[in-house]
């Protein structure tokens, strides 16, 4: 996967934002499948037998835990883009999304979490701004 600088650059801050709701909402429509399939092993263990019930248990245990991590990264991806999607305002002439990344700064190694930044520049009136996630 591509620094979000690096593919908002490639493809536009439009484009970049569009596919990161996509990508968030493949995670829930996943996590509607799990749903699902815990619906099906619950519905499969009330009427099984024996090697049935732990077979229909094992499979209620790998729906919940992919469910899990699906509305995990499906918030991940919603929360990351409405928080850069807040700040593409430009501050000075008020126009949404036309910016340009100049320069960005990632978090260092040793603090994954800690923040990331980029630079970036109006395109309407060129002024310049910090971008935070």
């Amino acid at each position: 996967m591509k620094a979000i600088p690096q593919a908002i650059h490639a493809r536009g801050f439009r484009r970049w934002y569009e596919r990161e709701l996509v990508r968030g909402h493949s995670h829930l429509v996943l996590l509607v499948l799990c749903a699902l399939a815990v619906m099906g092993a619950l519905e499969a263990f009330s009427s099984g037998r024996g090697a049935d019930r732990l077979l229909m248990v094992a499979s209620l245990l790998i729906a919940a835990g992919i469910g899990a991590w699906s509305l995990r990264r499906y918030l991940f991806h919603l929360m990351r883009a409405e928080l850069i999607a807040n700040q593409a305002v430009c501050p000075e002439c008020k126009v949404y999304a036309r910016w340009a990344v100049e320069t960005h700064h990632e978090a260092p190694l040793d603090q994954p979490d800690g923040p990331s930044t980029m630079n970036v520049c109006c395109r309407a009136c060129e002024h310049r701004w910090t971008i935070g996630w």
